[in-house]
């Protein structure tokens, strides 16, 4: 029996757990409000730290992660380490880094604690994920007409 086959349930399950505690952990740090998001941002006001605590273990976390991920040389739930799509810096990631960056600083609100906040029923969080999916959906189809457009031929 093939190891992918046998994480058939146990990879979901992961990943399951795996989502939860980082809802938990948006929840527990503020992320999911948007005030004090805003607060960190606001670097010449009433500049609120806390929030660099918040990345900074979450860019800790994920180093020491990926160093042992290399270093055991295979993924625990995989055969291999999926292909990365690209290391390039283009004016794709450059443009969506902005956009990503403008939203949240207007709003001071990304994705993930945008769907943790839709465990409040409210409305912002509904409103903003529903744009949030619209968003993807049109710039998926205009990529497709992009390169479609831009293809040889």
């Amino acid at each position: 029996m093939s190891s992918r086959r046998s994480n058939g349930v146990r990879g979901p399950l992961v990943s399951l757990a795996c989502g939860l505690l980082f809802g938990v952990g948006l929840w527990l740090s503020g992320m999911t409000s948007p005030a004090k998001v805003q607060g960190f941002l606001d670097v010449a006001g009433s500049w609120d730290p806390s929030l660099a605590f918040v990345m900074g273990a979450a860019v800790l976390t994920c180093a020491g992660l990926s160093w042992l991920a290399r270093r055991r040389g295979v993924p625990v739930l995989d055969a291999r380490f999926p292909p990365l799509e690209s290391r390039a810096i283009d004016g794709r990631l450059i443009t969506g880094a902005a956009v990503f960056g403008i939203g949240w600083g207007l709003c001071g609100v990304c994705p993930g604690p945008a769907i943790v906040s839709l465990g409040t029923a409210g409305v912002c969080p509904l409103v903003f994920v529903a744009a949030m999916a619209l968003g993807a959906r049109a710039e998926g189809a205009l990529s497709f007409h992009v390169r479609r457009w831009a293809a040889p031929g």
